[in-house]
């Protein structure tokens, strides 16, 4: 249940957002939104889970999610940054058999499996790759790839958030039990506050995997919330003087 709420020593902008387990103080320029890997790949029929047998039936709605989430975003003054994970043509960055990325990786296998695809999936360049057409980053929103399934490993995320002053990190995207979730656990062994928008990310594999990352982000690594609160909670922030 919500309604206590985090201890925090009061800062000028501060809002406090609705969520489990407990309500949480933000200042939306403290905070990021962390937009994970919503490329074609990811959802968009005819992409890597699609290929691959995953259901990507709710992609769709997450899509629209984070479209205003973004848009509420951008106008309160929180860092909007878009993650695109994959590699080079070659996949010389998946790492070869001597990574545990290249035995666990189901795009590489998928590809092992069905050379005709090699190539075609999470390759830098290709439509796969790219971010679905709704979600266009917009000078000042920030564009990071990256090669693993956190978005913390081998990319200069943690110095950018540092630089501008960030400590919230809000996670939308998808897939929520693989590289949100990577994702969140980092932030929280980097002392961020992990917010995990539940309605605006989306699982690969069964629905129950969704349901096993909210319960691991609220009862131990971070917060729960929607985008309707999210999204209404920084724009009641006053403007920074």
């Amino acid at each position: 249940m919500s309604g206590a709420e985090r201890p925090t020593v009061p800062r000028a902008g501060a809002v406090t957002l609705p969520a489990r387990p407990e309500n949480l103080p933000i200042n939306p320029t403290e905070t990021a939104l962390i937009v994970v890997d919503m490329q074609n790949a990811y959802a968009s029929p005819g992409g890597y889970l699609d290929i691959a047998g995953f259901d990507i039936g709710g992609a769709a709605a997450v899509i629209e999610k984070i479209v205003l989430l973004v848009e509420a975003a951008r106008k309160a003054g929180v860092a909007v940054v878009f993650f695109q994970n994959g590699w080079d043509a070659a996949y010389v960055e998946a790492g070869g058999p001597g990574s545990p990325n290249w035995w666990k990786s189901n795009a590489l296998k998928t590809m092992r499996d069905k050379p005709e695809l090699q190539g075609k999936l999470l390759a830098k360049g290709t439509w796969d790759y790219q971010l679905v057409d709704r979600l266009t980053p917009q000078p000042g929103d920030i564009v990071i790839e990256k090669p693993r399934y956190s978005a913390f490993y081998n990319t200069p995320l943690d110095s950018m958030l540092r630089a501008r002053g960030v400590k919230n990190l809000a996670f939308c995207g998808i897939a929520t039990n693989v590289c949100v979730e990577s994702t969140l656990r980092d932030g929280f062994f980097l002392e961020y506050f992990g917010v995990l928008l539940e309605d605006a990310t989306h699982q690969a594999g069964p629905a129950y995997l969704q349901e096993a990352t909210v319960f691991n982000v609220e009862k131990f690594f971070g917060w729960v919330a929607s985008t309707a609160d999210f999204c209404g909670t920084i724009g009641q922030a006053p403007p920074e003087q």
